[in-house]
């Protein structure tokens, strides 16, 4: 074992004890508890302690995502652009955002949405070349905006040139850049028998080996689709009875974890200001405790910090107590793998509450739901990590529906659910569009992988018209259809109405920049007991100046009352009919407020 490993691993379990005694303090107040734990913090290493939570810019930042072929055409083509992302900033400047998010504009062969990368050192043409991209980035920072890539990190395309040399033999540069077998087990070749007869069987996910029958070997490792072959980062425990299994340490996976550092020091030497990682947790194989994937991490975040002290990580993980304990400076708490988040949004007759069966998830109009398995998940993880970084929880991504879907679909009910997203701690991530309340398209054909998703990768809304602005295209040359409900739901007609969602948006945003209660670094309470009244949510935000605020939410259609022991206030917003008086909110269905207490 290197002395590197040593202290990785050394880190993550003393982060861990530290957690725990964090825990036991808040409880006891035991002063030898808090000398101790001091004693062991000043032993920490870089990873555990250097940077803390990131640059300072995090402390204020609000992400807006970007799917870049769906948010603004300039050449007429039907599919979006960096040139037509740029034109926008200024729209995304008057928003209140001031971070960007785009997913992949790397060199694709657009399988699967841009996640099968073929050069991680170029721009798709589709977009426009680096020189656009470092424009974008350029006015961006002109505008006090950060711009994030996003990072492919587990797999490549299978047209990539490191694939197909890597095929080739042994003895090349790439051979070992990729996880190859001449034999596989029986499991592995009855998926593979059962992949071949699926309707699509290069569009299948089943299994996880391919055949190839290349001089390199019989068999490659796929993440996803056949098309995305498993880069290696090694196993975590490899077994002499499985050659292909290469430790974590081998030249194979240590050149890759090289390539890696290559990939973002290329980018964020021309501007850019960090990255989400796709699948982040996914790296080494065989790794189910995390572990040998968070000394990776780890290993990243000490190498940022010493060389590019001002930008930042993002994962998407879903498990901020190993992502962030790991070095990542934000996690998602999304449906990945935990139900925190998909029992707040995903209703039981939409795509996603399908697909979790979910009956009745918390912001549905029958006020059925619970917070049960929201308070358990998100306030550990909260507990565990908030002085280590952030965790955001995004209105949607391109991934999983948005917030019009299904039977949550009026201007009132978004408002309560963006009143949730953009008043709670952490770092707020905007998909493009739901500050206008775009909706999910249900049942749109898809294209390039995209699914069910292909829903919610719908062009952005900016004015009436057959393209909403979109593109100069023909309405059928369009990435994919548009739905502005007779032209209402576009930036324009937007903009001209004081009540509309946009401008809502807007306000909170404002105000959430303008009130250290409600800032990205304050603290949390939820105010509901597991045994209590779910209905409203209620929960208190403290700054560090002792400013505190109450947020109360009703996203059901029943009119609600909650006592919270709180003092008197003052109440800074409210949608629809609620009052905060001697210390009892009352809210109206579809209602919300906010009070300074």
């Amino acid at each position: 074992m290197e002395v590197g490993d040593f202290c990785a691993g050394r880190e993550l379990a003393v982060v861990g004890i530290l957690v725990n005694f964090v825990g036991k303090l808040s409880m006891t107040m035991n002063i030898r508890h808090f000398f101790w734990a001091l004693a062991v913090a000043a032993l920490l290493p870089a990873v555990a302690q250097a940077g803390g939570k990131g640059p300072e810019w995090l402390s204020k930042a609000v992400f807006y995502q970007i799917y870049p072929s769906s948010y603004m055409d300039s050449n007429g083509d039907g599919v979006g652009d960096l040139p037509g992302i740029a034109s926008r900033l200024d729209y995304l400047k008057q928003l209140g955002v001031n971070a960007l998010w785009l997913n992949p504009v790397y060199e694709s062969g657009w399988f699967d949405g841009g996640y099968d990368i073929i050069d991680f050192y170029k721009v798709d043409p589709r977009f426009g070349n680096n020189d656009d991209l470092v424009r974008l980035v350029d006015e961006a920072h002109k505008r006090g905006m950060k711009v994030c890539l996003d990072l492919v990190a587990g797999h490549s395309s299978d047209k990539c040139q490191w694939f197909v040399e890597s095929q080739q033999g042994t003895n090349g540069r790439y051979s070992d850049y990729y996880i190859w077998s001449d034999t596989i087990g029986e499991k592995d070749a009855a998926d593979i028998a059962r992949r071949r007869q699926a309707e699509d069987p290069k569009a299948s996910t089943i299994g996880h080996w391919v055949e190839a029958d290349a001089p390199r070997g019989k068999y490659y490792y796929k993440n996803y689709y056949e098309c995305q072959p498993a880069l290696n980062y090694g196993y975590a425990h490899p077994s002499a009875s499985r050659p292909w299994e290469q430790g974590v340490d081998a030249p194979g996976p240590q050149a890759v974890r090289r390539e890696l550092r290559n990939i973002m020091a290329f980018w964020m030497d021309k501007g850019v200001d960090g990255f989400r990682v796709d699948m982040a947790a996914s790296l080494v194989k065989g790794d189910k405790d995390k572990k040998a994937t968070m000394q990776l991490w780890g290993e990243m975040r000490r190498w940022l910090d010493e060389h590019y002290p001002q930008n930042v990580l993002i994962s998407e993980w879903s498990n901020p107590q190993q992502s962030i304990l790991a070095g990542f400076n934000i996690d998602f708490e999304i449906h990945i793998g935990r139900s925190a988040y998909s029992s707040l949004f995903f209703q039981g007759d939409t795509p996603w509450g399908k697909t979790k069966k979910i009956d009745n998830c918390y912001f549905n109009r029958l006020g059925k739901g619970s917070l049960k398995d929201f308070i358990n998940i998100y306030a550990a993880d909260y507990n565990a990590t908030k002085d280590r970084g952030y965790i955001a929880i995004p209105t949607a991504n391109h991934d999983f529906q948005r917030p019009n879907v299904g039977t949550r679909n009026t201007p009132d009910q978004l408002k309560v659910a963006m009143t949730f997203f953009l008043t709670m701690p952490g770092v707020p991530f905007i998909y493009y569009g739901d500050e206008l309340g775009m909706k999910y398209q249900d049942g749109i054909a898809p294209k390039e992988g995209s699914r069910n998703r292909a829903g919610s990768r719908t062009p952005m809304q900016w004015t009436p018209g057959p393209t909403a602005g979109f593109s100069t295209c023909a309405p059928g040359q369009l990435y994919f259809p548009v739905a502005t409900d007779g032209g209402k739901l576009t930036v324009e007609a937007e903009e001209k109405d004081p009540g509309s969602m946009l401008n809502y948006v807007k306000r909170l945003l404002a105000l959430r920049a303008s009130v250290p209660a409600l800032g990205n670094d304050a603290g949390w309470q939820l105010l509901n007991t597991l045994d209590g009244e779910q209905y409203p949510m209620v929960y208190l935000r403290t700054a560090a100046s002792g400013e505190r605020c109450l947020v109360a939410l009703n996203p059901s259609e029943k009119a609600v009352t909650l006592r919270t022991g709180q003092p008197a206030g003052k109440v800074l917003v409210s949608t629809g009919k609620g009052s905060y008086k001697h210390g009892t909110v009352k809210l109206a269905p579809f209602s919300a407020i906010i009070v300074r207490l």
